[in-house]
């Protein structure tokens, strides 16, 4: 049995990442693969008690390497219990945010030391790197109008969403620098099409890198 393979989604708030991971899913799953969708901080219980600390603003006092600690720690056991056993079974993974995310709001951002930042990523991740990664690509005030449409009355801004706007358009350009560094990881995609259309897109570019050929 081969091993599955591995698409992380990347963008700023809003872009829409967790609808398209669906959508992607239901598309792998009429060509005839198995895939399941997760997300970053989170995706085993560990993580998911590591996500409600950070996105409440717990870690923050503490500065960004702790912040980056965190998202570390909660990724060993996303990657140890849910992520590396998928697709050893053969199936595909689809993460709402992965190491990307790190670099840009903590690396990038945050100012964390770019080997210092690397050195953990390489203890966190031992190896793991996706597939494929899709980059969400939105004007950031877009974004932040989506994601506070979709808040609940009386919810909380989270840890991110807070921060003013100039860091949410630094957060843009690294995502952009990154997939310039890494053209044949990353695809960038034009997040303000409509879901329909953004979902089609996607696919076509997993298509490009990745063999979707229906099973036999």
């Amino acid at each position: 049995m081969s091993r599955g393979y591995f698409i992380t989604l990347e963008g700023g708030e809003g872009a829409g990442k967790s609808t398209l991971a669906r959508a992607l899913a239901t598309r792998l799953g009429e060509a005839g693969f198995t895939a399941r969708t997760t997300r970053e901080p989170g995706g085993s219980p560990k993580a998911e008690a590591i996500r409600e600390l950070i996105l409440a603003g717990q870690v923050k006092d503490y500065g960004t390497f702790a912040e980056a600690l965190m998202f570390s720690a909660a990724r060993i056991d996303h990657i140890d219990s849910l992520i590396r056993p998928t697709l050893d079974r053969g199936e595909w993974v689809i993460c709402d945010r992965f190491i990307d995310s790190t670099r840009v709001y903590q690396g990038a951002l945050g100012k964390i030391d770019p080997t210092l930042l690397a050195e953990l990523e390489a203890v966190t991740i031992a190896g793991l790197m996706p597939d494929l990664t899709l980059i969400l690509d939105l004007d950031p005030e877009i974004g932040l109008a989506r994601a506070a449409r979709r808040r609940r009355p009386g919810e909380a801004v989270d840890r991110f969403e807070g921060e003013a706007l100039a860091f949410h358009r630094n957060l843009r350009q690294a995502y952009l620098d990154i997939a310039d560094r890494e053209p044949q990881r990353c695809v960038v995609l034009d997040a303000t099409l409509p879901a329909e259309e953004l979902a089609e897109t996607a696919w076509e570019a997993v298509g490009r890198h990745l063999p979707i050929e229906a099973e036999t």
